[in-house]
């Protein structure tokens, strides 16, 4: 059995040399409790991160147009531009980690999230014109970044039959910091529009010291970047990459645009009043959404993960096309359903495409040192990749809006990309000619 001494004083490197899960009695005895606490502290620090990575999906809701007189595009840009920024900051937070630990990334990227906070509170206090606005929301992507980090970091804490419950809580948590913030945020805004940034000072900093305080750095998941790159060489990192799109993209891009749409769709929509704060039904989405990720984590391990995922591809299809429907019809109730259909589909393919990754690379690495590696090397570009997603989605409904009036195109062509994503997830990973000819040990490692 291999052991590990107790978390060590803060004052320490707190770094763990040997580290075994896959062992059932170091896993018994010390691996399962030091794994929870670290998942326990990442969770928090990464759902800071996605409430700030979407904080102006609320907040351009709320600026006054007298103060702010941006137009519907204008508006979009804000909401999409950090989702794509976001995007492209998780492919070097994946990396950070395997450099500097997971403890000491989370940690710093814990106090980056003061750049977007500050930015904020800049741009509703001095009014800057448009171009340093849109400047300011896009330091916002800062928080995107952690997601990919976290995930990188837990996916070398847990051993493999567990690792679909466990990446799926730590996203879970993670994405329901956009449903909370989207239904908090609007109460600190009813006290003036600077709040909405300067609530967050104090959690990012207690954030930043829980970390340093109770999570620990791997020896293990440190590696050289080159051997890490190796994973672009795969097909299975593109082709998992392309899924992720279809699934957390949508997940990330419908929660930026949804309270817009919802507004603009559905002027009457039905609000709650908390003092002089106006919550609407936009959190609803992000949170049945994020529930469904461990859901859809846990059926993949029962299951197999492609199997959820192509049935969540063919959800989304009916959602897109009830979406469509709805508006045709002005039917709020059945607008608000089909999106609810499509935020619970596309949670849980979250988890599903996510658990695919380390079983596919467990199946098809040469050995379990070079899986963990390239599975978590993969976690990160997927999630980079499928972030992209969110900026395309509300980007193609405010290109639909100003060509047609409506959504009604977008999500048209949201439907055909979900076709698209469940053709190939059954044309790489369903079809029995791949299970027995080009990798029969996909058939039992929960693929």
């Amino acid at each position: 059995m291999t052991a590990i001494a107790p978390a060590p004083p803060a004052s320490k490197p707190a770094a763990i040399s040997n580290w075994d899960p896959e062992d059932p009695q170091f896993w018994a005895s010390t691996g399962r409790r030091v794994a929870r606490r670290n998942l326990v502290f990442s969770i928090f620090a990464e759902h800071l991160g996605f409430s700030v990575w979407t904080l102006w999906s609320v907040v351009v809701v709320a600026m006054p147009a007298a103060a702010f007189p941006f137009t519907v595009d204008q508006k979009f840009w804000l909401v999409a531009l950090p989702n794509l920024i976001g995007a492209l900051m998780r492919i070097p937070y994946t990396f950070a980690v395997t450099r500097f630990g997971g403890r000491t990334w989370t940690m710093i990227s814990a106090l980056l999230l003061l750049i977007p906070i500050a930015g904020m509170v800049f741009a509703v206090t001095a009014r800057p014109p448009y171009w340093a606005v849109l400047l300011v929301a896009a330091t916002a992507g800062l928080g995107g970044g952690n997601f990919a980090s976290s995930m990188t970091n837990i996916s070398f804490f847990y051993p493999e039959k567990e690792k679909g419950v466990a990446l799926g809580l730590n996203a879970a948590g993670g994405n329901l910091g956009i449903s909370v913030m989207q239904l908090v945020v609007p109460i600190a805004l009813s006290f003036g529009l600077v709040y909405g940034g300067l609530m967050w000072l104090p959690l990012v900093l207690a954030a930043a010291l829980c970390a340093r305080l109770f999570m620990n750095n791997l020896e293990v998941a440190k590696s050289p970047l080159k051997a890490q790159f190796a994973t672009v060489k795969r097909a299975h990192t593109w082709i998992m990459s392309f899924l992720y799109i279809g699934t957390f993209g949508s997940f990330l891009g419908y929660s930026a645009a949804f309270p817009l749409v919802l507004k603009l769709q559905f002027p009457q929509a039905p609000t709650a009043h908390l003092g002089a704060a106006t919550i609407t039904l936009a959190f609803t989405g992000p949170l049945v959404g994020s529930l469904a990720r461990p859901f859809g984590g846990w059926l993949s391990d029962k299951v197999g993960g492609a199997r959820v995922t192509a049935a969540c591809f063919m959800i989304m299809g009916v959602g897109s096309y009830g979406v469509v429907m709805a508006v045709q019809a002005k039917s709020m109730g059945g607008f608000l359903a089909a999106f609810l259909l499509l935020f619970t589909a596309a949670g849980a393919g979250n988890g599903s495409t996510y658990r695919m990754i380390p079983a596919i690379f467990a199946a098809t690495s040469k050995d379990l040192t070079t899986a963990k590696r390239e599975s978590a090397a993969t976690l990160g570009i997927a999630g980079a990749v499928g972030a992209l997603g969110g900026f395309y989605l509300p980007r193609a409904i405010s290109d639909s809006i100003n060509a047609t009036g409506g959504i009604g195109t977008a999500f048209g062509w949201f439907a055909v990309m979900y076709g698209t994503c469940l053709a190939v997830t059954w044309w790489c990973y369903l079809r029995r000619r791949v299970l027995v000819t080009q990798a029969p040990s996909l058939a039992h490692a929960g693929v």
